[in-house]
């Protein structure tokens, strides 16, 4: 299987609340709480670890609370390369009512000094010629503005790595100028980045075609429950899943995107790739946890996706 290194530079300590259901204004009283090790990056790599595939990890990690961070390594085998910085990872809230509903209350990151980020453009330099893919994904931490981001996907182009690329807002459209490999925007996110948001089928397809004119060889474009159409040099496909029982949206991005890397670097044949990155995504929105924990499972919602090529 591949080495992998994923870039996460604002990761999180996710507080997941379960709750029947949130009155808003009231006293709420929650059924568990959960706290993980999180970040855009982080879950791609566990999707990925359970799919037999190699990871460093990196980006700035608050030194001030490392210990669950450093415990999530260990547990995975994660090469650690992050660049410890002064203070705390955020913290992000997640509010999960029974009906799949998720109210995000996310943190703002650590402060991140030039100094810190010349380290971690240095520490790339150094490990980057080890793999054949990055994952830069996630928001930005305090400090870092969005060029600076663009500079960090052009470096690890110049070195020969594919780079798959899932942001937003202004990181999104900064990260697009270097040219990744592989995008994956949600509607609203390609009209962030296309500078409105398409009306219609046709008009997705031309604002995708403007970005694939840039450099950009694959878009994936998530769609939630209506599902995903990835347009690339295979052509264009349509991919729906089967209706599951919906636990938490947290970490489907993250595992559709981690499941078309995994389809990719095996090689597989579009269809294939298409419908079992769909399946894995599915999968996770029935589940807390991050990663691939019932591969039966996994096989059973795989076998009810639907692919199709489109004109």
């Amino acid at each position: 299987m591949a080495r992998i290194l994923t870039v996460t530079l604002n990761p999180a300590l996710d507080l997941t609340v379960r709750l029947p259901h949130l009155d808003v204004g009231e006293v709420n009283r929650s059924e568990s709480v959960l706290v993980q090790a999180a970040g855009k990056g982080l879950n791609v790599a566990q999707v990925l670890a359970d799919l037999g595939h190699h990871l460093t990890v990196t980006g700035f990690l608050g030194a001030d609370n490392a210990p669950p961070f450093d415990a999530l390594f260990r547990r995975r085998g994660f090469v650690d390369a992050f660049v410890r910085v002064p203070g705390e990872t955020r913290s992000n809230i997640k509010l999960a009512e029974v009906t799949g509903r998720i109210t995000d209350i996310n943190g703002p990151g650590p402060l991140v000094s030039g100094a810190q980020q010349d380290a971690l453009l240095d520490r790339l330099d150094l490990i980057s010629a080890d793999f054949e893919v990055a994952v830069v994904a996630g928001s930005l931490p305090r400090g870092i503005e969005p060029q600076w981001l663009c500079e960090l996907l052009q470096r690890l182009k110049s070195r020969g790595l594919k780079v798959a690329f899932d942001c937003s807002g202004a990181a999104l459209r900064a990260g697009i100028e270097a040219g990744p490999w592989l995008i994956k925007p949600n509607d609203q996110e390609l009209g962030e980045a296309c500078g409105q948001l398409a009306g219609s089928d046709a008009e997705t397809a031309a604002q995708v075609e403007s970005l694939r004119a840039r450099g950009i060889e694959q878009v994936v474009l998530s769609q939630g429950a209506d599902g995903v159409r990835w347009f690339g040099p295979q052509g264009t496909w349509q991919a729906l899943p089967p209706a599951v029982d919906v636990a938490s949206t947290v970490g489907a991005g993250d595992s559709l995107l981690a499941g078309m890397l995994h389809g990719l670097l095996c090689g597989w044949p579009a269809e294939r790739v298409l419908r079992h990155a769909t399946a894995v995504a599915a999968l996770a929105v029935t589940q807390f946890d991050f990663g691939i924990g019932d591969a039966q499972r996994l096989s059973r919602i795989e076998d009810g996706v639907q692919v199709r090529a489109l004109a």
